[in-house]
């Protein structure tokens, strides 16, 4: 295979190309979108019939893969020369090459809820507005959040913004802003703990975020103080949710007081999001069921 085939993608089958796609979208992280559209449905019901209303199974189904696509897509075409030096590329994740397929997918994953925009109530609709904007905004330029300290945190409030969107379209009301804050927050911290692990990798292509202006032991205090501020605000919500997050705090001063790397304890993060997560959806079931 020839390098110019290995760009364009030319010499790559179906299979191939759909193979490419779900590495692509990072399936280890999927429930990150699609799990807060489960807690938000289930927060938002007042009846059985309300968790399997066809807006909140679209909004899944979207969030699960294709919004993952876009997201992570067109990160990885604007991140194409950095990654050329980032070993998470060689082991957990699939690196860009230039296909030329992958853009075009990508403008068809950040245009699907276009096709479903008029079926979803009027409440919901800035949620997704949020999504797409802050997602494409986070790594593609000019603007290119990820590239400016704080601000590549605070965008990633966007992890949230399926969950708005669920909680508007069952309920027709915004989400409670005590969960707003304490989600973003959450958001804001779990971005600046997963780029402790590419300090380094970026320091040397001369890319500034958070982790790299703070340096390691600063960041995993931001994280801390953003897990603290999360649990508090969930906290002030119901008590039993501030405790549940309480766990995100713990962990920091767990990973900092032991000997363990960071870049492997970040791998541990998709599983207790998921057992968190699981928590909260049940927590929100046990009102309904």
């Amino acid at each position: 295979m020839t390098a110019r085939s290995t760009a364009t993608g030319g010499n790559e089958g179906r299979f191939d190309r759909l193979a490419y796609l779900i590495s692509l979208s990072r399936p280890r992280f999927w429930l990150y979108l699609a799990g807060p559209v489960m807690i938000g449905v289930a927060y938002a019901a007042e009846t059985v019939d309300d968790l399997f209303v066809p807006t909140a199974v679209v909004l899944w189904l979207y969030f699960l893969v294709p919004a993952n696509v876009f997201l992570y897509g067109i990160n990885d075409i604007y991140d194409r020369d950095i990654d050329a030096a980032n070993p998470k590329k060689d082991e957990r994740e699939s690196r860009y090459r230039g296909q030329r397929y992958v853009p075009i997918v990508v403008v068809i994953c950040a245009a699907l809820p276009l096709t479903f925009v008029p079926v979803v109530p009027s409440a919901a609709r800035p949620w997704l507005a949020v999504f797409l904007v802050l997602g494409a905004a986070y790594s593609a330029p000019p603007i290119r959040f990820k590239t400016t300290p704080v601000l590549d945190s605070v965008s990633n409030g966007l992890y949230i913004a399926p969950g708005g969107a669920a909680y508007a379209a069952v309920s027709g009301v915004q989400p409670p802003a005590l969960a707003v804050a304490g989600g973003w927050l959450w958001a804001m911290g779990m971005h600046t703990f997963s780029a402790i692990p590419d300090i380094e990798p970026d320091r040397e292509t001369g890319i500034r975020t958070t982790a790299t202006a703070l340096g390691e032991l600063r960041t995993y205090a931001y994280c801390g103080a953003c897990w603290l501020a999360s649990a508090a605000a969930f906290g002030a919500l119901d008590g039993r949710l501030g405790a549940l997050m309480l766990v995100y705090p713990g962990l920091v001063v767990a990973i900092v007081a032991s000997s363990v790397a960071v870049d492997r304890a970040y791998w541990w993060f998709p599983a207790i999001n998921t057992v968190v997560g699981t928590v909260l959806t049940m927590g929100g079931l046990w009102r309904v069921v």
